[in-house]
């Protein structure tokens, strides 16, 4: 191991993920670094990281960037959730939704009290039955909005959901006599000026940024990285090298040879097209998530331009047919021509390798449907700056970093899976088709072990440090058909006519407060 004191740091690659890492280590190291990026203009950036979710809030907070300076340097709008539309069946709308669902008593968490009132409100209307698998009717979504049977009441207690559907936005603490816990949200943006108000901010603080192109990269007998050589001769050497390099993972796959663990036997899709339009009225306050018959669509308001893309296999669909499925269903007019962009989903067997650090797509990738790109760029920077090696790196250093980040990629990995894998949908090229192919997969045994606990329970039990909350996982599995066959005892303990009263009341505080919440471009327009 480099047993050297890591006084110099150099960074291949900016864009969002390299200059965000730039700026976190010169915040938090000031003088005790010295920080090169590398970049070339020359070379694109893949951009389409452009919806968040909130913990990015504590990122801006750390160097000190307000968030009405970020909203106005980033052309960025406010994101309360993502909304997904036939991903179970077509014609389908469920929301995962930032922040809480209702308002939990005691010990038992809020989705409980709520299928436990679902499930007395049948009884009392004659419909149960002997089967203990029947303990509530299936879902049946053709009933219309407001059913006591229709399980999209859940989202009825739901501060988030209520308040994107209405197109509102505002903190709550500016909401006089709120009786809601605060609204949790996230943010759409312009990925590129993300990227330049970092730059700008590291350039101020002495991060050296050089321009060029890696030509070779140059190992000590022991394998570390000694320095990168440019395409113009210069040679710049480092004591610890981020590999921000995107796909291409100049560093940590193409010098140092670390493999890449592929999930696409999970993850199908692995061609994208990206393409802006014409931002339209109103702005929506969350992204949408559009189920095709071979793939997806994700729709991104900005202030200024709309972000839209298709996510495809392209062993069910070629590119000139994604390409024209996303042209028909743009909602403004295109501001360019659809840039392609392939990928393989996966990670790095190692993100950390002997002294270079992968941050970004060069570590692996998982396909936006949860918006987590930026997130594991954030939580990478975060875990290196933890686990900082000052006084020379150590094995200890290295497998801490690659245990955390491998959890972390799996937890994520798990959660999208489950989108793809409870499906109902009918694929236009018949059992042979995507949806056919991602419900009948053996998928990982750590999602079925939750899928099987929550179908028999309703329970969801999560690791420490899980990115994803309870309330998350429930609309996910909620919105993609599972109805759970039991749920917690202790619910029994409140009389239905109280539980009734209960839930009556939050419908109707969610109610007053999204009613005197402020419009969302009105509130964007006042910053």
């Amino acid at each position: 191991m480099n047993q050297n004191n890591i006084k110099n740091i150099v960074i291949v690659g900016g864009g969002t993920s390299g200059w965000m890492t730039a700026a976190m280590l010169i915040k938090l190291f000031k003088s005790q670094l010295n920080i090169t990026l590398i970049e070339s203009d020359a070379i694109g950036t893949i951009g389409v990281g452009e919806a968040t979710i909130p913990p990015l809030q504590i990122f801006n907070s750390v160097l000190g960037i307000s968030e009405s300076d970020f909203i106005k340097a980033t052309q960025a709008t406010y994101k309360l959730g993502i909304e997904f539309e036939n991903w179970y069946q077509q014609g389908d709308a469920y929301m995962h939704a930032f922040g809480n669902i209702g308002r939990d008593l005691g010990f038992t968490a809020f989705h409980h009290y709520w299928l436990s009132s679902r499930a007395n409100n049948v009884k009392t209307n004659g419909s149960e039955t002997n089967s203990p698998h029947a303990k509530y009717p299936e879902i049946n979504r053709s009933q219309v909005e407001g059913s006591q049977y229709n399980p999209n009441d859940f989202w009825q207690y739901s501060l988030n959901y209520q308040a994107a559907k209405h197109n509102k936005f505002q903190p709550i603490q500016t909401i006089s006599q709120a009786q809601m816990s605060g609204i949790t949200h996230a943010y759409h943006f312009d990925a590129n000026l993300y990227a330049n108000l970092l730059h700008q901010y590291s350039d101020q603080r002495g991060v050296t940024r050089v321009e060029g192109t890696i030509a070779s990269t140059e190992l000590t007998i022991d394998g570390n990285i000694e320095t990168v050589t440019l395409q113009n001769g210069q040679s710049i050497r480092g004591d610890l090298f981020i590999d921000c390099s995107g796909f291409s993972a100049i560093l940590i796959g193409q010098a140092l040879g670390v493999d890449y663990e592929n999930w696409q036997h999970w993850l199908p899709c692995d061609s994208a097209y990206a393409v802006p339009c014409e931002s339209v009225s109103p702005i929506i306050p969350y992204t949408k998530a559009i189920a095709h018959d071979t793939g997806w669509q994700w729709r991104i308001p900005l202030q200024h331009r709309t972000g839209n893309g298709i996510v495809y296999s392209s062993q069910f669909m070629t590119d000139e047919q994604a390409k024209q499925l996303l042209l028909t269903n743009l909602d403004g007019k295109s501001l360019a021509e659809p840039r392609k962009i392939n990928f393989q989903t996966g990670r790095r067997t190692k993100q950390w390798h002997k002294n270079c650090v992968a941050i970004g797509l060069s570590s692996g990738f998982l396909e936006p449907l949860e918006s987590t790109s930026l997130h594991l760029v954030q939580s990478a920077i975060i875990r290196l700056t933890k686990l900082f090696p000052q006084n020379g790196i150590t094995l200890q250093h290295i497998d801490e970093f690659n245990r955390q980040s491998q959890t972390e990629f799996e937890q994520i990995r798990d959660f999208i899976i489950l989108h793809y894998h409870l499906n109902a949908k009918q694929s236009a090229d018949g059992e042979h088709g995507l949806w056919q192919q991602c419900r009948d997969m053996d998928i990982p045994e750590s999602l079925q072990r939750r899928i099987d606990l929550f179908k028999s329970t309703a329970t969801v039990f999560r690791h420490q440090d899980e990115l994803f909350t309870e309330a998350a996982w429930v609309q996910v599995m909620l919105g993609q058909g599972i109805t759970p066959t039991d749920f917690h005892p202790l619910t029994q303990a409140v009389r239905q006519i109280d539980l009734n009263d209960y839930l009556a009341n939050i419908r109707k505080v969610i109610a007053s407060t999204v009613d005197q919440m402020s419009s969302h471009e009105d509130y964007i327009a006042a910053l």
